[in-house]
């Protein structure tokens, strides 16, 4: 008999136009560092929000090269403070409603909406599909995937908490990018990974990202 060829089944991450470019850059590390595959979307308005944040134009003829270079800084916008090895990531144009995840059939492990803007996730709650990114994010809930939506925006009006809603009943997890400071973080990178390790625990993902709680009051600082 043949050997059967082991499928990829990547996670989708999905980068909408939210402020937060930080928490996706660290997700997205975080997934390439525990071995697994991904498939990226890069929405038309998270890239004016990613050359904002970091002056980096994400150029779909040269993804590649500016996905190394986003991933490589840190949250304060320094290069080359992470290594990285983008080798298992697919990109899919935004605007490509026939890409591999506009189709359930398409093998993937779920989805990860990170940043997720308000527009994203009325969108996603109205079932709209008006681009690559929302599109996917339907197909991953009526698939039963997993779907998490880290939404970062503040205050919250009615609408979006009805859209949250939703999106939690239709089986969603919703992640407000609210990061903690009992993990003892002394640098903003701190408190973004610990809202990128709380979006790879949503997914079930090891990770080292952040200091768990173990029960002790001051354990992180005494560490």
């Amino acid at each position: 008999m043949e050997p059967v060829e082991v499928q990829r089944r990547p996670w989708v991450v999905g980068v909408s136009g939210a402020s937060g470019t930080p928490y996706a850059a660290a997700v997205l590390r975080g997934l390439l560092a525990a071995g697994e595959s991904v498939d990226l979307v890069v929405s038309r308005a998270s890239r004016l929000t990613l050359l904002d944040e970091t002056g980096i134009a994400f150029r779909d003829a040269h993804w590649r090269e500016d996905l190394t270079e986003w991933l490589s800084r840190g949250a304060d916008g320094k290069p080359g403070a992470f290594p990285v090895d983008v080798s298992d990531v697919r990109h899919w144009v935004a605007g490509d409603l026939a890409a591999g995840p506009s189709s359930g059939s398409y093998p993937v492990k779920g989805m990860l909406i990170v940043p997720a803007s308000t527009a994203c996730v009325a969108g996603v709650a109205l079932g709209l599909s008006k681009d690559l990114l929302q599109r996917v994010a339907s197909v991953t809930l009526k698939e039963r995937r997993t779907l998490v939506v880290a939404v970062r925006e503040t205050p919250l009006n009615g609408q979006t908490l009805k859209h949250l809603v939703a999106l939690d009943e239709a089986g969603a997890v919703v992640l407000p990018a609210s990061p903690a400071f009992y993990a003892g973080a002394t640098h903003i990178q701190d408190l973004v990974d610990f809202v990128a390790g709380r979006v790879l625990d949503a997914a079930g993902v090891p990770h080292q990202l952040y200091r768990r709680w173990k029960g002790e009051l001051g354990g992180a600082r005494e560490d």
